[in-house]
């Protein structure tokens, strides 16, 4: 199923609700985030495969040569349906860690670090065994493809992911209010900031920078 673009970013802003009133906006933005990218690499995936069945047939090597070539490589247990449906397991916390760092790992010319500060499996963050278990549980619940599948949306024009992600990075800094600068940069003033900079042909952001704070420190000087 096609969603709309807002449809989608309704979809991901409600999976919030599985951390609001337990953590702040400012921890659990993470999980979501990790979580969105999870989900699209495992979409993703798995309409290469089907792509690659319907052009090799029951060719395995061929299959399994063009995906060692993709841009992104993605072992079973790191896909979101092996995760999926291991979400009833006491150790679905290690269990999704160990993904996103076989993830890393396997697409480190990408990818290293990216995941290094998300613990999915933190007492100190996401409460005991028991409580951990069940947001993990109801996260995944979130992401299923009865609920979101972007499969379709994968080749679009359309960046439906992308947009998604700076809806989502939007509302968590408006959420966490004054501190949410901290994290984000909202587009106009990304905007202004370019048409300030002005930038020309064959010349770094640095030169344009310091041209134009030259500029703004330079002495006025007023006729009488």
């Amino acid at each position: 199923m096609k969603y709309t673009q807002n449809q989608i970013n309704q979809k991901l802003w409600g999976a919030c609700d599985t951390f609001r009133g337990t953590i702040g906006s400012d921890k659990y933005k993470d999980y979501i985030l990790a979580m969105l990218f999870i989900k699209y690499l495992s979409d993703r995936h798995n309409l290469l495969v089907d792509n690659l069945k319907e052009q090799y047939g029951d060719d395995k090597e061929m299959i399994e040569f063009e995906l060692s070539t993709d841009r992104f490589k993605l072992s079973d247990e790191c896909r979101f349906e092996y995760i999926y449906k291991r979400r009833n397991e006491e150790n679905i916390g290690e269990i999704i860690n160990k993904a996103l760092q076989k993830i890393e790992e396997e697409n480190s010319d990408k990818l290293e670090g990216v995941f290094s500060d998300v613990d999915f499996n933190s007492e100190a963050t996401l409460g005991t065994s028991k409580q951990r278990n069940g947001l993990l549980r109801q996260l995944l619940e979130d992401f299923n493809n009865d609920v979101l599948d972007f499969k379709c949306h994968i080749d679009a024009k359309d960046d439906v992911i992308g947009n998604a992600y700076i809806y989502l990075i939007t509302q968590f800094a408006s959420d966490a209010g004054r501190k949410g600068g901290e994290f984000f940069t909202p587009n106009e003033v990304s905007d202004l900031i370019a048409k300030l900079v002005a930038p020309e042909d064959r010349s770094s952001i640095y030169e344009r920078i310091i041209q134009k704070l030259i500029q703004f420190n330079e002495p006025q000087i007023c006729c009488a």
